[in-house]
């Protein structure tokens, strides 16, 4: 099995959270990978080394800081009544909505979603905010989130 039912993840909260309802139709595009297939796109992508953002290290692409071109605060806006990303993200980031995109937590929480369905519901998203990476299927570009309601934006090498 791939993914596990949003019901049986454990942060499945985030994106019933009443101030920042999602539809149905959204809902049902988050999915949450099992746990197995998790680090193996962790692994692929993200790192060999390490198995959380905190612990990146010499040898890992979001360790570089050569990869890492553009920054800017994402906190403001998440609370703010602005319903979309912050103009930097939105300007550096040209995937088509259909793309898929992974939010990878850890190395053992990622979930899949649409980058269409990222952008509407990435309040919610940014309820994990840890470090957490965005990345697209097949797409250089990355996004890292902060917990100091920084972003980063950069390219996988």
């Amino acid at each position: 099995m791939n993914y596990i039912p949003l019901d049986e993840f454990k942060y499945a909260w985030i994106f019933r959270h009443k101030s920042l309802a999602i539809d149905s139709k959204e809902l049902n595009k988050i999915k949450p990978m099992a746990e197995q297939r998790a680090m193996v796109l962790w692994d692929s992508f993200i790192s060999k080394q390490a198995d959380h953002p905190d612990f990146f290290k010499q040898g890992d692409w979001a360790f570089d800081k050569a990869n890492w071109h553009e920054s800017g605060k994402w906190e403001g806006i998440w609370d703010s009544d602005e319903a979309a990303l912050p103009d930097a993200i939105l300007e550096n980031i040209q995937w088509d909505p259909n793309t898929i995109v992974y939010y990878c937590i850890n190395r053992k929480l990622v979930i899949e979603t649409t980058w269409l369905t990222f952008k509407n519901c990435w309040k919610n998203f940014l309820f994990i905010d840890d470090g957490t990476i965005l990345i697209g299927k097949k797409r250089a570009e990355a996004i890292q989130f902060k917990s100091n309601g920084q972003f980063k934006i950069g390219k996988k090498s």
